[in-house]
């Protein structure tokens, strides 16, 4: 068989490519003979610029930026292409990532995704037309004013929680030959119970009058930026995304030459040649580090298992953990479901167990696999 491995990251343990070789190295053992492509993937958080560097053809650079807690840090992105074809892939987790900071650094009411906009300005710098950003795994709520900042806005406000005074006439006029593409795997709008301050504050270290002021001060932040960019964008479906980033870049859509927010697996997927890879598979593993209730709200695992019904190709989810809805949501699609381990460990566990259990999981299911018809 010639079988296709693209999962996921194990995030906190295993990069999608380390999984993707996990996998592949434990099926190798069972079935030496079968071909094996790999295609390690990501929805826009962390590991993304890996996943998509692992496909050929980009350069790794590098920039002085700041992280969530105004530190410096040395973050990167990746070039590819040439002239007015230049294309760049900036990573949110590189420069604003929540795991840039220890339990204890989390601010959820300072918090910065300024080193974001730095990133993105290195990668017009550096002559890219088109831009994709991945804007999960962040550690900020700030509604991306630090990336509105970084592009020339100014901002001001008599207190922290404002109201605030927005002027967009000095952002970069090169911002208007940029096509920017967002990779956003959520449909939160900006404010209320189902909004970024509420859903996403508490993992971010918010306690509950933290989400409280954070929703009073994005709703603040909503009304001057909607009136300096002239768009109503709290309500639409990913607004929310990474504490606002989302809203923020909706409301500056006019100053690029081109702008969409698209799920990011979508995004990987085109960027890594994933189509041409499955259409010569006959099976596909896929997986991420714990497939649950989330699984089915665009991560990797359910578009993954979603392209290859498409195809008639038959998708194994490999979980770290999995659960039951989880589960339930591949098999609607026709995947299956394996966990790597048969009880729940932590993540100090998983981090000492390493690779080992991921590829004792793919050797388990090959040699249990049937050869198609």
């Amino acid at each position: 068989m010639r079988v296709l491995f693209a999962p996921d990251s194990f995030k906190g343990t295993l990069s999608s490519v380390a999984v993707a070789l996990a996998l592949a190295t434990g099926w190798s053992r069972a079935r030496p003979a079968d071909d094996r492509l790999l295609s390690p993937l990501a929805d826009g958080g962390e590991g993304t610029l890996d996943a998509i560097e692992a496909a050929g053809g980009w350069d790794r650079r590098h920039a002085i930026v700041v992280d969530p807690i105004h530190r410096e840090i040395d973050a990167t992105f990746l070039v590819g292409g040439s002239g007015d074809r230049t294309e760049a892939i900036v990573e949110m987790a590189q420069a604003s990532g929540l795991s840039r900071l220890t339990a204890d650094e989390r601010d959820p009411l300072g918090a910065t995704s300024i080193g974001t906009g730095q990133l993105l300005l290195e990668a017009v710098s550096g002559g890219a037309r088109r831009i994709t950003l991945g804007i999960g795994g962040s550690a900020t709520n700030d509604g991306g004013r630090g990336i509105l900042e970084a592009l020339g806005g100014r901002v001001s406000s008599p207190a922290p929680d404002g109201p605030f005074r927005i002027d967009l006439a000095a952002l970069d006029a090169r911002l208007a030959d940029v096509e920017v593409e967002v990779a956003c795997d959520v449909d939160n709008p900006l404010l209320g119970r189902r909004g970024a301050a509420a859903t996403y504050g508490p993992q971010k270290g918010a306690t509950p009058s933290d989400v409280a002021r954070l929703d009073h001060r994005l709703g603040a932040w909503a009304d001057a930026l909607e009136a300096a960019a002239g768009r109503h964008e709290r309500d639409t479906p990913g607004a929310g995304a990474a504490g606002g980033v989302g809203f923020a870049l909706l409301c500056l859509q006019d100053r690029f030459r081109a702008f969409a927010l698209r799920p990011g697996v979508e995004l990987v997927m085109a960027a890594t040649g994933f189509e041409a890879k499955l259409a010569r598979a006959d099976l596909v593993l896929t997986g991420e580090g714990r497939i649950d209730a989330q699984t089915a709200f665009g991560k990797t695992a359910f578009g993954v298992a979603r392209r290859a019904q498409a195809a008639g190709v038959r998708c194994i989810a490999v979980g770290g953990g999995v659960e039951p809805d989880g589960a339930e949501a591949l098999a609607a699609i026709g995947a299956r479901t394996v966990a790597v381990h048969d009880r729940p460990i932590s993540l100090q566990e998983a981090k000492a167990a390493g690779a080992a259990p991921v590829e004792a999981c793919a050797e388990r299911i090959a040699s249990r696999i049937t050869e198609p018809a």
